[in-house]
Parts: C-alpha cells; structure tokens; sequence
C-alpha cells in the first residue's frame, strides 16, 4: 500500500489535492491536514474526486466553522465522519475512533485529539493497522513539537500500531504568528520512519517496504 501524506497551503478549493491525485496514480491513499476542505459543496467534490481516481482520501472538512473527521474510500463514500473531540482533557474522544475497509482497520485522531490517543483508543476494542492524525496548522512551538512527537510514540508502542500525520504549511494556532509545519510517520515500535520539522515536502510512503519518496 503506497500513501501520499501532503502539507498543502490553505485554498478555497482543492486544486492542490486533485494535483497530488492526478500525478501520482499509483497512490493508494491520501493523507491531508485538518480542515483542509473548507466547505460542504467541496466536500461532495472530494467525494466525485475520490471515486474517480479509485484512491481513498483521509482529511477533515469544515461545517458551521467547525472540523468534521473525515475518511473517504475508494468509491467515494464517506466512510469515517464525526465532530472534533473538544480540548478538554476529561472529555472522552468522540467515537467511531476507526473505521475499517479493503480487510485494513484505520484508526483517525484529529489534530489535539493525539493528547487523548493513549488514554481512549482502548475504546476501539480491535487491532489497528495504521492511525492517521490529521493536524490543522504547525507547531506554535519546539516544546509543542516535541509533545505531540512523543505521544505518537507513545501510542503507537501501546497499541501496536503505525501512525502518521501531517500539518499545513501555512498558518498559526489562533493566528499566533508561529508556525512549525509538522509531518511524520511513526512505526508499532515507537521509532520513527520519518519525522519532519519546517520541511514540507510532500512524502509518499510505501507500508510494505517502509521506503519513502520525498517530492517538492
């Protein structure tokens, strides 16, 4: 399975995840940032996309200005949809935590739900074969980085299991000012295949060789 894991700038529409689709044919599936689609009526366009080149599409998309989860499969169905866990701690992380199509078990946290990962996805009950962790914007700082890092580390020795997310290129948490675009993929021992820190190149990964391309 080979996955394409982007960090787009924003747009309004989705020119830059049709691009990455259309050159790239032999990807499996698609990984963008949170939020990245901004509106319902792409969402349905997203959904035409996906079907057309056969290849599932992992993001989140924005309704009433707020971020939905969001997985659609190969037919462009939307498989995994639900609203974005609140950021208080003791708030349990909305369900379904994954989603399972092609005989693969996807597990999907968004954004500042990887501080709830470890303590919630026990909910799941089955084995996971890879989470995605679609994230809104960079890092507002080292220390922030580091965080996150360490508790997709965390989580994936605890449950087994890969992870991967991705950040966008642009923007600042609450227009801060800072950003440190983030992309990475961590492996079910907790090591690292690739952790990128201000580089935002695109990535393509294959999960059977665990080799990467880096594009851009």
């Amino acid at each position: 399975m080979k996955i394409l894991i982007a960090q787009p700038v924003h747009e309004g529409g989705i020119l830059q995840l049709r691009k990455d689709i259309e050159n790239n044919e032999d990807v499996d599936l698609v990984i963008y940032p949170e939020g990245y689609i901004c509106d319902e009526i792409l969402l349905e366009d997203t959904c035409k996309l996906a079907r057309l080149h056969n290849t599932m599409i992992i993001t989140s998309y924005k309704k009433d200005f707020k971020d939905r989860a969001l997985i659609i499969d190969k037919d462009g169905n939307k498989i995994l949809e639900r609203w974005k866990t609140p950021a208080e701690f003791k708030c349990e992380l909305y369900e379904p935590l994954v989603v399972e199509t092609n005989k693969l078990c996807i597990g999907y946290l968004l954004c500042m739900e990887i501080l709830k990962g470890y303590r919630d996805l026990e909910k799941a009950n089955r084995k996971i074969d890879f989470i995605v962790h679609p994230i809104g914007v960079g890092m507002f700082s080292n220390e922030q980085f580091n965080l996150w890092i360490n508790e997709a580390k965390r989580i994936a020795k605890k449950y087994n299991t890969m992870i991967i997310g991705t950040s966008h290129a642009d923007g600042s948490y609450r227009n801060c000012g800072i950003s440190i675009p983030i992309s990475y993929c961590i492996d079910k021992s907790g090591e690292e295949i690739y952790i990128s820190k201000s580089d935002t190149r695109t990535r393509i990964i294959d999960l059977n060789t665990k080799t990467i391309i880096e594009r851009g």
